[in-house]
């Protein structure tokens, strides 16, 4: 069967245009990704939506025609149906770790905690607290003007009271 360009996009759109694998998006790889089966088609997959994964040529690769043969044998982290956070952590060194045997399978088959994805996922943590520093520091920002803006107040209230201060002060040496 042939994959039409509507479900291709379809796929594509569904995956947010990364890898549903290892995350590394079109952006990152500088083009588009592969539409691959979860079930192979040589292992009796279909083209069916739900067993198209939108996947970088890494991953694709990697993965290859893979389908258990036996019934020991273990199936690969589907993404389309389970969050990754049930088979994997990710640790401060930017490595996966496994939960599951299933997660550990994955992790290796896809080999996804090859250099690359290990940089590439550090990267993307320093992005994002990168993000979230400026974030926060825009918030800050906005404090500090609105305490700038709030001294503005009280110094003019200041100014006001010392000159009705002084008002009072010259009434009352007008009494003397």
């Amino acid at each position: 069967m042939t994959i039409s360009p509507a479900i291709r996009r379809l796929v594509r759109e569904r995956a947010q245009r990364c890898c549903e694998f290892c995350g590394v998006s079109e952006t990152d790889t500088g083009g588009l990704l592969t539409i691959d089966h979860y079930q192979p088609i040589s292992k009796a997959g279909t083209d069916h939506l739900d067993n198209l994964l939108y996947s970088c040529t890494q991953c694709n690769l990697h993965k290859q025609n893979y389908w258990p043969q036996k019934p020991t044998d273990l199936f690969l982290w589907n993404p389309r149906f389970e969050p990754a956070s049930k088979h994997f952590l990710q640790l401060d060194n930017g490595q996966l770790h496994p939960l599951t045997p299933v997660g550990e399978f994955t992790i290796k088959r896809i080999r996804l905690n090859r250099l690359q994805l290990i940089a590439y996922r550090l990267h993307k943590r320093e992005e994002a607290e990168a993000v979230r520093l400026l974030e926060q520091y825009q918030k800050l920002m906005v404090v500090i003007n609105q305490l700038n803006l709030h001294s503005l107040r009280l110094v003019d209230e200041q100014a006001e009271l010392l000159l009705l201060q002084q008002e009072l002060i010259n009434l009352l040496k007008g009494y003397r």
